[in-house]
């Protein structure tokens, strides 16, 4: 269901990020897809290694962790422009991927004939696309545990998909392991930011301590104070221990509201966890 159409049935919502937080799917897609589509899209094969370490670097193991795709791109490209050679266009993608209201392949179309980097961005976006579908069903799957903490959600709260992911990707992985059925409304990149997704779900009549966001990356810490909500962090190189600690003790915290002491510790916790990936 859209966020449109949606309206609550618990006071409490929880609302869970895709890649890297419910599904064991963002080191595979980054490191097999989007940054080996990039290198070919703009020819870069003569510094592969360094760059897409560097991708992964920005994408999977820093506090930029979870970062919109266009917005990876245009900082990865602003680095090679400086340090291995010209890229074209690259300063009107770094405008249009911090100013666009939308960063979406939609979005981006509309950019086509205003600079041709645009159209290398979008034949990028395209091509990761299709990567991931070539993905073996068996490589993509879901956190252990992560259905035995929906199942626990749904007894007593909404639950919400809160993605910038693509849109088809998404239901498909959580239609494919029985977590779409638990799910109450979709909200990935065609609706908007993170943070416009969380202000449209607090606006169907929940308390902001009655949402939830559980997230991996610090975009998803940070839509979640944007909208003056709760958050519960997926730690990386950690998440089974983080889905066992949200069904044995955050969820519950959450439900009775005396969750505010313990998510502050909790964020701290995270900042620790995503620094020490950086060294």
């Amino acid at each position: 269901m859209s966020v449109l159409d949606f309206e609550k049935k618990h006071d409490h919502i929880v609302c869970i990020d895709s890649d890297g937080c419910a599904m064991d799917t963002m080191n595979i897609k980054h490191i097999r897809c989007f940054g080996p589509c990039m290198v070919k899209e703009w020819e870069l094969s003569e510094w592969e290694q360094e760059i897409l370490e560097r991708w992964n670097e920005i994408n999977l193991y820093s506090l930029t962790r979870g970062i919109n795709r266009f917005k990876g791109l245009s900082m990865a490209l602003s680095e090679i422009n400086e340090k291995y050679r010209k890229i074209d266009g690259v300063e009107e993608l770094r405008v249009w991927s911090e100013t666009a209201p939308e960063l979406s392949n939609i979005a981006l179309e509309a950019m086509i004939g205003t600079s041709p980097v645009f159209e290398k961005a979008l034949r990028w976006s395209r091509s990761v696309n299709e990567e991931i579908e070539k993905l073996s069903q068996e490589e993509i799957k879901p956190f252990e545990g992560v259905k035995e903490a929906f199942s626990l959600i749904h007894e007593s709260a909404d639950i919400a998909v809160v993605s910038s992911a693509n849109p088809e990707a998404v239901r498909k992985e959580w239609e494919r392991f029985g977590l779409l059925e638990m799910v109450d409304v979709v909200c990935t990149q065609e609706v908007g930011s993170k943070s416009a997704c969380i202000k449209m779900i607090s606006e169907k009549g929940y308390e902001k301590d009655h949402i939830l966001m559980v997230g991996d990356a610090p975009g998803d810490r940070k839509a979640a104070e944007e909208n003056e909500v709760l958050f519960y962090p997926i730690l990386v190189k950690h998440e089974d221990e983080s889905w066992t600690e949200f069904r044995t003790t955050a969820l519950d915290r959450f439900l009775k509201l005396s969750y505010e002491d313990y998510g502050v510790e909790k964020k701290k916790q995270f900042e620790r966890n995503l620094d020490a990936g950086e060294s």
